[in-house]
């Protein structure tokens, strides 16, 4: 409650496209009041309501939505990236190569220095392979170099690298992990998912200042696609650490402590590691404190679809003969992940890329509760990639939720066609599906792994085109509207904030996107070049273009 005389903080939005993506979907005028929304209507209705000293806040005829909410990523992952060698979009082992020496020559790295390196894809590389420590050797041979794959599921080092971590031809592959291997069977350099996470998580970590320096960074970034609710997607001790693909550790509670945060950030803790993260912050649990909360559990339970380590039912094309990836972890591990998130209440979080580890998650839950009707957790399966169609309706009778990473229809999607034929690629992402089946689904970008711009969610599920412009299940496609539902008002949902958040609507927080063209009325594919203007977080503009 104000005290007396305290001045009342009011904005009136008109003269622009206003859509509140509640079943009114148009209005002409919002007024907000101390950071939250107020009224909707016409504006003679709103201007009534308006107190006095009230600012106009003029749209000059653009396109005014509810901020969009990120459903997964990793924010203080992304934060730790924006100090590596940046590889993305690199054409070839030379470019590679070339960067790396570059990044050392302009940071002046001596002898003996760590360099990270983030973002390649081999797929999009002409040799079409992972680079090798022999090739990594070329361009620092004196630096240990670890480079991380686009999709965070693999990485390669270089002999220095190898040597400093202690991986020699008798290093054992570790449990849901590969090491490659040269003919002699000394390491190739190549890492695949455990032996990549766990190998690389004794690399020296960087400064905890020059890490808060960087998630401020990578907030900025985030608020300048409009974004105001972001997820840390696999949190670890100590101290709410996170670790980029074991590369480093970024304290969320203190940024949170210090009132850096300007997001909502929900951190999921890691269920395998962190469980103990609820028991020592249980007032993080009940809400956010200082823009920070924790919303439940994370879990893997396989790999990557375009690194051919996801699980599936049936096997990739062109490879070894039966070959379907691989499980993190055996059916009665899951079984126990899921019965302790019921039994404590906790959202759970699972990645699931291939339609095996589908199985598994929605099996455990089945037998879990045993015929019980669900507990109201919204448990999440992260990236759905690989989700059949026939596995729908079991999702929508245990209130599971599909986040689908669609946007790999564009980045990956000749990819997938080339490891799983055009039938199932074609199939990967079905929001459309899903839409018919009543199941409420949301889009993200995975970030690190894409930039957080949902926008471009948006606009490959709308389009389904691939890098080739190949369309990529035309059936799976959604109208634009209900494209933009998977990351406002759906998203929310997924949070269970959706009495708080997600739409336009009187007595929700004034968090606000201001497009400079309606994702309704552009053509399909001018979609993920629309711009975001103004990010505004509960009344207050914190990006403006």
């Amino acid at each position: 409650m104000k005290g007396r005389g305290a001045k009342v903080k009011a904005c009136l939005y008109t003269n622009g496209t206003i859509l509140t993506m509640e079943s009114t979907l148009a209005a002409e005028a919002v007024l907000t009041v101390d950071g939250r929304i107020h009224r909707v209507g016409t504006l003679d209705e709103v201007r009534l309501d308006a107190p006095a000293g009230t600012k106009e806040g003029d749209l000059e005829h653009h396109v005014l939505l509810p901020a969009f909410i990120d459903p997964h990523s990793h924010i203080t992952a992304y934060a730790h990236t924006l100090s590596l060698v940046q590889l993305e979009g690199a054409a070839g082992f030379d470019e590679l190569l070339e960067r790396i020496r570059t990044f050392r020559e302009e940071k002046r790295l001596g002898p003996g220095d760590w360099i990270s390196g983030f973002g390649y894809d081999h797929t999009a590389l002409k040799e079409q392979a992972h680079p090798t420590r022999r090739l990594l050797d070329r361009a620092a041979p004196e630096n240990p170099v670890v480079i991380a794959h686009a999709s965070g599921h693999m990485g390669v080092l270089n002999t220095a690298a190898l040597q400093a971590l202690g991986i020699t031809a008798d290093t054992p592959d570790p449990d849901g992990g590969v090491i490659g291997r040269e003919e002699d069977g000394s390491p190739s350099g190549y890492l695949e998912e455990t032996a990549f996470t766990s190998h690389t998580a004794r690399i020296p970590q960087p400064t905890l200042e020059q890490l808060g320096r960087q998630l401020d960074a990578a907030q900025r970034i985030y608020l300048s696609h409009g974004i105001t609710t972001v997820q840390d997607g696999l949190t670890k001790q100590p101290e709410w650490a996170i670790k980029l693909f074991s590369f480093s550790m970024m304290p969320l509670s203190s940024m949170a402590q210090a009132g850096r945060l300007t997001a909502d950030v929900v951190a999921y803790a890691d269920m395998k590691d962190s469980r103990e993260l609820f028991a020592g912050h249980p007032e993080y649990a009940r809400g956010y404190r200082g823009r920070l909360r924790l919303g439940g559990y994370k879990i893997f339970l396989d790999g990557s679809p375009q690194g051919r380590t996801a699980w599936m039912t049936q096997p990739y094309e062109n490879g070894e003969d039966g070959y379907r990836g691989y499980p993190i972890y055996p059916d009665g591990e899951v079984e126990a992940f899921v019965r302790a998130a019921l039994e404590e209440g906790r959202q759970l979080l699972a990645h699931c890329n291939g339609d095996a580890a589908a199985d598994q998650l929605i099996g455990a839950f089945e037998r879990v509760l045993g015929g019980r009707r669900p507990v109201d957790i919204r448990p999440v399966m992260i990236h759905a990639q690989l989700l059949r169609r026939d596995q729908l309706s079991a999702l929508r009778s245990l209130g599971m939720i599909p986040s689908f990473f669609v946007a790999h229809t564009y980045y990956w999607g000749d990819v997938h066609i080339r490891n799983f034929g055009l039938a199932r690629a074609s199939a990967i992402s079905p929001a459309a599906s899903a839409l018919k089946e009543g199941l409420p689904f949301t889009f993200h970008q995975d970030t690190p792994v894409l930039p957080p711009d949902l926008l471009t969610a948006v606009g490959c599920a709308v389009t389904r085109t691939t890098r080739t412009g190949r369309v990529l299940g035309e059936e799976e496609r959604l109208l634009p509207l209900d494209a933009l539902r998977a990351v406002t008002v759906n998203a929310a949902y997924q949070y269970f904030e959706e009495d708080r958040k997600g739409s336009i609507r009187e007595g929700k927080l004034a968090d606000f996107v201001l497009l400079d063209e309606n994702p309704l009325m552009v053509e399909p594919g001018r979609i993920r070049d629309i711009r975001v203007l103004r990010t505004i977080k509960e009344g207050v503009t914190v990006y403006e273009r």
